[in-house]
């Protein structure tokens, strides 16, 4: 009996956003985070940079043997190519690339690309489908348009600094890009969604996203609060006014946690836990504003009983009794997290030019067109002469290019 033949392994599936075709004009954080979402679910990115002004995203934070590590991440799956977009060779080649695109990610100061004869009119003109995604700090227009604008702006604008911090103490800022971070994720979603608008009408359109409202978006109600109640949230440290025990918690053996109490039976079995079970029959334990008007009374009892015990054990008490607990990790913790790694959170991407490297793996999973990091950020201008032989431009065209500095 012929044994029949084993059944040929199913190819893999394509990336969902393989054949869009993305050009990177931004700088620092926000728009290049969008185009690297995008290009982490297979699009094209190609990274457009000034010849002789790197995006300055390449020399952030540490590096090594003069590589900038930030760039390696947020330029992963891009092909990096430089054009000054103020000469008229840089300008000619932009409006060819464009016509090629669908999407275009910038995020010059308002008015800049129309000093350039690069506004929406004529991009539009070159190409009446193309998405183009402004990115700013506080939008295309109003009065603060044409102001510089970056992340930390954002944060005390927005309200966020005045909310984070102990009572007594100054505002706090974050110690990285949160404000740029949540306007990557935002513009990301925004071209996503206006793409899906020119499936069905055809044309394309500008997203304009401004640095001060996702984190505003992120803050949550606080605006309906003051609109309807008057209320203005004051900096309450790690505690919060909806709900108690809530904080960070120091152990026996020196480490700290991170309780949450959300849900008033996680709260019941906090109490429980720590031997407080008779907290639970108060008349204000019954609400999570209640408990919140009562947090130096959980505190000690939550926060006495966590300091006799290892975080080790702590972890695995709070987990017995199904009540939410986590450690404060530091990078060290995360690299070596047993849960992160069942993820795949970390992954390790082969560098021409460090060798294996490890970063953050895409931001989400897909059961049936996975995304997936391919390269690494570039050097500047590596794919430059590729990328514009493959849109026609011939030796003597990249050479007159080259000698008006537009390359």
């Amino acid at each position: 009996m012929t044994t029949p033949p084993e059944p040929a392994a199913a190819a893999p599936a394509a990336p969902p956003l393989t054949g869009l075709r993305v050009l990177d004009l931004a700088t620092l954080f926000a728009g290049p985070l969008a185009a690297t979402l995008l290009g982490d679910f297979g699009a094209e990115v190609v990274k457009v940079e000034h010849p002789r002004r790197p995006d300055p995203s390449r020399g952030h934070g540490p590096s090594k043997d003069g590589i900038g590590l930030w760039w390696k991440v947020l330029g992963r799956n891009k092909r990096t190519i430089t054009l000054d977009l103020s000469t008229p060779g840089g300008r000619t080649t932009l409006l060819r690339l464009v016509r090629t695109a669908d999407v275009v990610i910038e995020n010059f100061r308002p008015g800049t690309l129309e000093k350039w004869d690069l506004g929406w009119p004529e991009l539009s003109a070159a190409n009446p489908g193309l998405i183009l995604a402004r990115v700013t700090g506080f939008g295309q227009f109003g009065p603060y348009a044409r102001r510089p604008g970056f992340g930390t702006l954002a944060e005390a604008m927005s309200g966020f600094a005045a909310l984070t911090g102990e009572p007594d103490a100054p505002p706090t800022l974050p110690p990285f890009g949160l404000a740029d971070s949540i306007a990557g994720l935002t513009t990301a979603y925004a071209v996503m969604t206006a793409l899906t608008g020119r499936d069905r009408t055809g044309e394309g359109q500008v997203v304009d996203t401004a640095l001060i409202e996702p984190i505003l978006s992120a803050l949550g109600p606080h605006p309906t609060w003051y609109d309807q109640l008057g209320h203005v949230q004051p900096r309450t440290g790690n505690r919060s006014q909806n709900n108690a025990p809530r904080g960070t918690y120091l152990t026996a053996d020196g480490t700290w946690v991170a309780v949450s109490t959300s849900a008033q039976s996680i709260a019941e079995r906090v109490m429980v836990l720590v031997g407080r079970p008779d907290l639970i029959d108060a008349p204000w334990f019954a609400t999570g504003e209640g408990r919140a008007r009562h947090a130096d009374v959980l505190d000690e009892a939550v926060g006495g009983w966590i300091a006799r015990h290892t975080r080790a054990d702590v972890v695995a008490a709070f987990e017995k009794a199904e009540a939410a607990v986590a450690p404060v990790q530091d990078v060290r913790d995360v690299m070596a997290d047993p849960q992160y790694q069942a993820l795949g959170t970390i992954t390790t991407v082969d560098d021409p030019e460090l060798g294996p490297l490890r970063m953050q793996n895409v931001l989400f999973r897909l059961s049936g067109t996975p995304g997936a990091i391919r390269w690494a950020g570039r050097p500047h201008g590596a794919d430059t002469e590729e990328v514009l032989t493959e849109l026609g431009l011939t030796p003597a065209e990249l050479a007159e290019l080259r000698a008006e500095g537009a390359l």
